[in-house]
């Protein structure tokens, strides 16, 4: 307790709580410290409570979400040196249509990048998680770094599950039934950016968290990002939609638009699986939107990593991976 008596914690509810006038956002130093007791357990229930749901009100700001990826960071095990080229978070789930962004990690990563990517599992029912459709596709989900390293050393992207990086956070993605509503947590996830890749992918639920994102990502230094409201708040364009991306490289803000390739409407599949995505990969069936899905996602990628790229470029050099893929990489 502190000197009159009120929990170490207080003072940051009281910062968030003080109504329309007196509110204000916490610094990055007082977010990083205040979500840093927050992940060694030093709050109580109710404190967690009401500091994420007055932030849900108030809406994070970029210092606030940066301060808690720093105290995100902090708690992680820490990686070795480890030579990332591609940030991929992935948390969202697929709900309307099956997982084609897969599809674009392996290209990209028959092209030499190594793909890391993040998510977590099952805080959302009736959606497809990438754990489990890595599993299924029997690609790599590893549980420390070293494992990471070999699958990334191998050729394969590789998932590391945020309840094995920080048990903690983990905890936290999983209060949404609880509290019914989603908190900054599910925000601040896409940005942690676990092994310091110098190139991080980001999907939003709504356009307005874009310049939140690509804000904070300036606040924490990240070389290049590249921030889009995907297909069920992944990483995945909607070839049926005009795409604004919305990309980071150094102080360089910029948005590109990703025109749609398809015009019809298109009908949400009635349960996501894997097994589509095995037989396009393996040319055994045929999947126009999935193919369309691949391609977009794969170029919206290549412009961050190539940002020397206009956007027909990046299509083209997409299909062309696509034509010189391994087909054996999926059994």
């Amino acid at each position: 307790m502190s000197g009159d008596g009120a929990h170490p914690f207080a003072r940051f509810v009281r910062i968030l709580g003080r109504g329309k006038t007196g509110t204000r956002s916490l610094t990055i130093d007082e977010a990083r410290e205040a979500f840093g007791m927050i992940l060694r357990g030093e709050t109580e229930d109710l404190q967690l409570g009401a500091f994420l749901m007055l932030l849900r009100v108030k809406e994070e700001s970029p210092g606030e979400l940066a301060g808690f990826v720093q105290a995100s960071r902090a708690c992680m095990v820490p990686p070795p040196p480890l030579a990332v080229d591609l940030d991929w978070s992935s948390y969202a789930g697929k709900k309307h249509q099956h997982p084609w962004f897969i599809l674009s990690m392996l290209l990209l990563s028959g092209a030499g990048y190594r793909v890391l990517v993040h998510g977590c599992s099952g805080h959302t029912p009736g959606r497809l998680y990438t754990e489990q459709a890595f599993a299924d596709l029997g690609l790599p989900v590893t549980r420390d770094w070293s494992d990471a390293g070999v699958a990334l050393t191998g050729g394969l992207p590789a998932y590391f599950p945020l309840e094995s990086l920080c048990p903690p956070l983990a905890q936290l993605v999983h209060l949404k039934p609880v509290l019914g509503l989603r908190s900054p947590v599910n925000t601040l996830t896409r940005m942690l950016n676990p092994a310091g890749a110098p190139a991080s992918l980001q999907s939003i639920f709504h356009p307005a968290y874009a310049l939140l994102h690509q804000e904070a990502d300036r606040l924490l230094r990240q070389p290049a990002a590249l921030v889009f409201k995907g297909e069920s708040g992944e990483v995945e364009i909607k070839p049926n939609a005009d795409t604004r991306l919305y990309r980071l490289v150094g102080s360089m803000a910029q948005e590109i638009v990703l025109e749609r390739t398809r015009h019809e409407r298109v009908a949400d599949v009635a349960t996501p699986s894997v097994a589509p995505l095995r037989e396009l990969w393996r040319d055994t069936g045929r999947h126009d939107y999935g193919l369309d899905a691949t391609l977009a996602t794969t170029a919206a990628a290549l412009l961050l990593l190539q940002p020397g790229l206009d956007a027909p470029e990046a299509r083209e050099r997409a299909a062309g991976l696509w034509r010189e893929r391994t087909v054996e990489l999926l059994p």
